[in-house]
């Protein structure tokens, strides 16, 4: 069940990769959990590696704190998150002649 207002906190372990190669740059994190993380949870991985030379790829092992919101808070981030994404719809990549 979901706290109110509450949150809750959850230490995981995860596997953190990270590849710099010609063909691709990523980072990902995979949670090693139970549960699906949710609008307004907060993932806080612990001793991360931030970078890895050119042309090698990385796995580690580490622990990742995860931040459970409560329901006010993930009914409103789901909320706020549709007027963010609207923003999105005001780009335009058009040329400009005139300012």
């Amino acid at each position: 069940m979901i706290a109110p207002f509450g949150r809750r906190t959850v230490e995981v372990p995860c596997t953190v990769e990270i590849e710099q190669t010609p063909e691709t740059l990523h980072a990902h994190v995979t949670l090693d959990a139970a549960f699906e993380i949710e609008p307004g949870d907060e993932v806080r991985v612990h001793d991360a590696p931030t970078s890895v030379p050119y042309g090698e790829r990385i796995v580690v092992r580490r622990t990742a704190t995860v931040i459970r919101a409560g329901l006010l808070e993930r009914l409103w981030t789901k909320f706020a998150g549709n007027f963010e994404l609207t923003e999105l719809y005001e780009v335009s990549f058009s040329e400009r002649r005139r300012l």
